[in-house]
């Protein structure tokens, strides 16, 4: 057994959907299991005993035993091969799952929690590990085709060739094909491009369209040759990106972007794209930070 997956878990029907995904994650990567529950009350100063914000059937430390019992009941069902292990940390969630992050090959979390409010497509938690996990998170959402494919965002970034990397491993461990998708308008080419044939773009935008399709290709080479295995379809259709990435996820099995790509701004930590697919994706998410942002 080689490698570490952690999930996050609260009690909730979403969480618990994380551990199945974070269970077979575990399996195909030949890697071992561990279940992870941030507990608040301690940290609260809530004494023991019952609680008139505690649950009803008795101490919170009770409630916590069990659903992280269920949770490793459901991890061992989904995959019997895996080691699974657990642990109860004192904390907020999400400075729990943080650390956890910093030894895990991959962090997995429902879309929403216990605390999630009616309106809100995804929550705090999600996307607060999004932006600062040190490895990639997946947000387990509910919808997605398992017979579709590995369905990632190119955008000719640094940053981006990690989500690349991590979509073909993936497409590879599920046995799933792969597609690539890189959306262009004239106004999101790189500065050099623009510089060089400002006026043939705004005129010819087959220009562009053939620069953009030559970027996809060149992002996609290295990983190709690695993963011959992967059957491979890029497309790179002219249009909003956030737009082309969320229809995709309509049919995919899972979608893979980087945390922030090209156009980010230092010191913004998600990217506008990868925050859209976060709230609106229709299938699970995968979000990959780039080395500098990962250190």
């Amino acid at each position: 057994m080689s490698g570490l997956v952690v999930v996050g878990v609260d009690g909730s029907p979403s969480s618990l959907g994380a551990v199945e995904a974070a269970a077979r994650e575990a399996r195909w990567r030949g890697a071992g299991l561990r279940v992870v529950h941030a507990f608040l009350w301690p940290a609260m100063h809530v004494p023991r005993g019952r609680s008139p914000l505690g649950p009803p059937e008795g101490e919170p430390r009770n409630r916590v035993e069990h659903l992280v019992a269920e949770a490793v009941a459901r991890a061992r069902d989904t995959a019997p091969g895996v080691e699974v292990s657990h642990v109860v940390v004192t904390g907020e969630p999400v400075t729990v799952l943080e650390a956890q992050s910093r030894a895990a090959d991959l962090v997995v979390v429902g879309s929403r929690g216990m605390g999630g409010f009616v309106g809100l497509l995804i929550g705090s938690t999600a996307v607060h590990l999004a932006a600062h996990g040190r490895c990639p998170v997946l947000v387990v959402r509910e919808g997605g085709d398992e017979k579709g494919p590995v369905v990632v965002g190119v955008d000719g970034s640094a940053a981006g060739e990690r989500a690349i990397e991590f979509a073909f491993a993936e497409a590879s461990l599920r046995g799933a094909p792969l597609r690539a998708i890189h959306a262009w308008t004239l106004w999101n080419a790189p500065p050099s491009e623009l510089h060089e044939g400002a006026d043939t773009y705004v005129t010819m935008p087959e220009g562009v369209a053939e620069a953009e399709e030559r970027l996809v290709s060149e992002a996609l080479a290295g990983c190709r040759e690695r993963y011959p295995g992967v059957s491979v379809e890029s497309r790179a259709p002219r249009g909003q990106t956030r737009e082309a990435l969320i229809e995709a996820s309509r049919s995919a099995r899972l979608l893979v972007v980087g945390a922030r790509g090209r156009g980010g701004f230092a010191g913004l930590m998600l990217g506008s794209v990868s925050q859209a697919v976060l709230h609106h994706a229709h299938c699970p998410v995968a979000v990959v930070r780039g080395a500098a942002e990962r250190s």
